[in-house]
């Protein structure tokens, strides 16, 4: 017999924290849950799920590209807000129709490619001998991968930044050798830069630290440009990851077509959730490339990312957020936003295993809110000596 079909009964924008969750309860009381991952904005991507609300009421739910076509195209305009709100949709979504129909997200997208991810889990500190630290306390824990490691460290907005050309690059260079020391070949480091330098400071950079091998160097500029990525791209042997940034699969194919990247950084809870995450995939597939998803949300958004990593041939490591409590630049051991959530999957020897229960695999707390009540990053920024700002 073939299950009743599901009709949308209600669309809700739910700030939880620092997260903004999407519920989706039908007309036949399946509940999905989603994540819309602009957390710098989140007022804006909540009014923007309101607004797709007005069309979803009384839809049928399991017309999900239909939907994500109608949303993308009716008003001509996108943008990071409006985008993540469809994402967060989006992957509700898509958790109704596997819930609907008995079966994990990922048999929908083709069946499994892999029962189990391979994660990496955050870094934050604000001196080189605290992430050392913690590298080892992450190394006792079973990871065998640490992202978000920062060699020009995770020191406050408070701090006025000023350094030499010569010092700023050899103090970093000089901290991802000693990172390596530390770790030996047991572990491997994905190296974040944050957009902190020039194009000409990430060629230097990058040369500085070949001999240590990380898996790649993420964001080494600020992503605009997609030319000048490709610049670093071609003057570097160290590979480049980027794309948490983008909103939309023209900009992957774009960045893809000019060789600016080798792992692709796409962040299901902006990108057009799962439907677009997939695309963004493909594209990824057809340049040979990977995709490590982008994840620094709860965790709806890195189950909603397990999926995709079921699901796709091209899947390489998994970002676990282990950190940014509050928008803080601090490690923990317990994933950002676990407490939310009825079961996690846990870390083993460095991976975790997909989830193949239906839908998503998880179920949000009824009293989240009151666990972690709405929080709103503050707007700031470092200051250089001279006055500016500095990306970090």
């Amino acid at each position: 017999m073939a299950p009743p079909e599901q009709i949308i009964k209600s669309v809700e924008a739910l700030h939880v924290g620092q997260f903004l969750l999407v519920k989706i309860v039908t007309e036949q009381g399946i509940t999905g849950w989603g994540e819309a991952g602009v957390w710098g904005h989140i007022e804006a991507a909540g009014a923007a799920v309101r607004r797709f609300a007005e069309y979803l009421v009384g839809k049928p739910a399991f017309c999900i590209e239909h939907h994500w076509n109608v949303m993308h195209r009716f008003s001509y305009f996108q943008g990071i807000a409006i985008n993540a709100a469809i994402s967060g949709i989006d992957i509700a979504l898509w958790d109704v129709k596997g819930q609907a129909l008995g079966v994990p997200i990922y048999e929908l997208l083709g069946g499994a490619c892999r029962t189990k991810a391979r994660v990496y889990g955050h870094v934050y500190e604000k001196t080189i001998d605290k992430v050392l630290e913690e590298c080892k306390r992450k190394m006792a824990l079973g990871y065998t991968a640490f992202g978000h490691i920062n060699p020009f460290l995770d020191e406050g907005h408070d701090q006025v930044y000023f350094k030499t050309h010569v010092q700023k690059m050899r103090d970093a260079a000089e901290n991802v050798h000693r990172m390596r020391e530390a770790v030996g070949d047991k572990v491997d480091l994905l190296i974040e830069l944050h957009r902190r330098l020039t194009p000409a400071e990430a060629v230097t950079f990058s040369r500085l630290i070949e001999d240590d091998h990380p898996l790649f160097v993420e964001d080494p500029i600020r992503p605009e440009n997609i030319d000048a990525m490709s610049r670093i791209a071609n003057r570097i042997s160290v590979p480049i990851a980027t794309g948490e940034r983008y909103c939309t699969l023209y900009e992957f194919a774009a960045a893809l077509s000019r060789n600016a990247l080798e792992y692709v950084r796409v962040d299901v809870a902006i990108c057009g959730g799962i439907t677009g995450a997939k695309k963004v995939a493909a594209l990824a597939e057809a340049h040979q490339c990977q995709v490590v998803p982008h994840n620094p949300l709860s965790p709806v958004g890195l189950m909603a990312c397990l999926q995709i990593a079921a699901a796709i041939p091209n899947f390489a490591i998994q970002e676990y957020a282990t950190g940014f409590e509050a928008g803080t630049f601090t490690s923990t051991t317990d994933h950002l936003g676990s407490d939310i959530i009825d079961q996690m999957p846990e870390l083993k020897d460095g991976f975790v295993d997909i989830p193949s229960t239906p839908g998503l695999g998880l179920r949000v707390l009824p009293n989240a809110t009151t666990i972690r009540p709405p929080f709103v990053q503050p707007i700031s920024m470092r200051s250089h000596r001279d006055g500016f700002v500095v990306d970090q």
